[in-house]
């Protein structure tokens, strides 16, 4: 178990983590968000009490851990960080949170799969700071209560509507993180260009925005590829023509489709018609996994308007047509 669960103050640090901020101050992006957990961690520390629960639900790479991280160090606690799956048996989890500090915080990521015993466990040592355990065999079996300092779970998931109500209603604090706008995400890759000590026009940098589909994780990969073909070419500043060749080179297009996004909408449009399509087909048709699609493609594409979800399937609307250049023929 070790080794699927990390204190981050014993984490050596790497290229991603040098990345992301460790303050409120640094964090760019979800304003509302970070304005309201200001006033919430101010108002804990002024009682010197740990942070309510926090749930945070979104996209992936849109800064959950990251968020949870800034959390911790705003409090001046320590984070041990775990994933759901990891957590295999109730006796995982019993040694995770005997383990802590007062005033810790828990990140438990992907929490919406947490297995329904191990979730159970959960409920009073977030409510009452304390677990029971059973011990013995047979005849000799007793419950023994143990009581747990004050902590603060922070826990994430990308499927928010998977979390049961008994586990979700005990979360003091939920909230949900938004796409980043243009500008948000160039303030970020100008970090991130800092960061590496690489100098980038402004130009390619908006120009690295528009295609990062609103998320931070993939504006910091495409970063490091963008980079890469400036280096090789022996370039001292990354430019918006060298932006472009290496994203166009990438396959990504300057709405920030790439070949998956692609071969999705594509394959409504030319194998389904233009849909309604259900997942579990159109996924096969394409050979990618249903799940992945969900998690993954399918909340940009919507936010940018290029299908629906209805209740017969997944349907490519007009900007979809217009985006590819493909006469449209008939209603939607």
């Amino acid at each position: 178990m070790d080794r699927d669960v990390y204190d981050i103050d014993e984490h050596i640090e790497d290229e991603e983590s040098s990345l992301r901020p460790i303050s409120f101050d640094e964090y760019v992006g979800q304003t509302d968000l970070k304005d309201n957990l200001r006033v919430f961690v101010g108002a804990a520390k002024l009682r010197d009490e740990s942070l309510d629960h926090v749930l945070l639900y979104g996209p992936p790479g849109l800064g959950k851990t990251t968020m949870a991280m800034i959390i911790a160090n705003e409090m001046g606690s320590h984070i041990k960080i775990t994933t759901a799956p990891a957590i295999e048996k109730t006796g995982d989890l019993v040694a995770i949170l005997t383990s802590l500090n007062p005033g810790d915080v828990l990140f438990i990521d992907e929490i919406h799969r947490l297995n329904k015993v191990v979730e159970e466990i959960l409920y009073p040592a977030m409510e009452d700071y304390c677990v029971d355990v059973v011990i013995g065999k047979e005849n000799t079996t007793r419950s023994v209560r143990i009581d747990l300092p004050p902590f603060t779970l922070v826990g994430a998931t990308t499927r928010a509507g998977d979390i049961s109500a008994p586990l979700r209603d005990r979360f003091g604090i939920v909230a949900k993180l938004d796409y980043y706008s243009q500008d948000e995400l160039t303030q970020i890759i100008s970090r991130t260009s800092g960061v590496y000590g690489m100098n980038m026009d402004e130009e390619a940098k908006v120009e690295l925005a528009k295609r990062s589909r609103g998320t931070p994780r993939i504006a910091n990969r495409l970063f490091r590829r963008v980079r890469d073909f400036a280096q090789y070419f022996g370039d001292d500043i990354i430019t918006q023509d060298r932006t472009k060749e290496a994203l166009n080179r990438l396959k990504v297009d300057q709405l920030g489709l790439d070949d998956v996004d692609r071969r999705y909408l594509l394959g409504i449009i030319n194998r389904f018609q233009g849909g309604p399509v259900g997942l579990e087909a159109l996924a096969a048709s394409i050979g990618e996994e249903s799940v992945t699609l969900e998690d993954v493609y399918e909340p940009y594409l919507l936010q940018k308007g290029l299908i629906k979800r209805t209740h017969r399937g997944r349907i490519a609307t007009q900007a979809a047509y217009d985006h590819f250049h493909i006469p449209r023929d008939f209603d939607e």
